[in-house]
């Protein structure tokens, strides 16, 4: 997912400073998708300095911090998105995961440890399931393609949670049967 593009796509929904967008792609894309600052940024000076976006207002941080630049997106900004979402998708998906990596090598380790990282992600999908939950009927109300991604992060993360736990009763089970030799 370019960086670029959901930019341009968020700013179709409302003006916004970087803090805000970063913030957005977390809460909302999270399954999908993860940014940082140092993404966000450049991206948007590339936008504007290509003329897609532009910025408004200086808006005051809440914490009295520096003002926060707001942007919009423009015309050509959205002609450029118009012409991106209509192409077809570049690949499947892909699903990078730092745990899974981890995961693949946990073998190497200690059983107890695996375990312990493994709750921790449990713990962690909990949550994020939760949020997801709640964030629901909101998102309902925001139309049939959100409604449906909203339906797929939820769908993702029951599927996810299920395969840790049944991971985590296998690891303990073959644990406790290495031990008992």
């Amino acid at each position: 997912m370019s960086i670029k593009y959901a930019i341009l796509g968020l700013l179709h929904y409302t003006d916004m400073h970087g803090y805000r967008i970063k913030e957005h792609i977390e809460k909302n894309f999270g399954h999908m998708w993860s940014i940082n600052f140092g993404q966000i940024y450049p991206n948007l000076r590339d936008l504007e300095d290509g003329g897609l976006i532009s910025m408004g207002e200086l808006v005051p941080s809440e914490d009295g911090g520096p003002h926060k630049k707001s942007y919009s997106i423009t015309e050509k900004g959205r002609e450029e998105f118009a012409r991106w979402l209509a192409e077809s998708p570049e690949r499947a998906m892909l699903l990078r995961d730092p745990f899974l990596l981890r995961f693949a090598f946990f073998g190497f380790g200690e059983p107890d440890r695996a375990l312990s990282i493994i709750d921790d992600q449990i713990k962690l999908y909990e949550e994020q399931l939760e949020r997801r939950e709640r964030n629901q009927a909101r998102w309902r109300r925001q139309g049939v393609y959100v409604r449906m991604l909203a339906e797929l992060g939820v769908g993702f993360n029951e599927m996810y949670l299920a395969w840790l736990r049944r991971v985590r009763e296998e690891i303990e089970n073959e644990s406790a049967a290495l031990t008992a030799r």
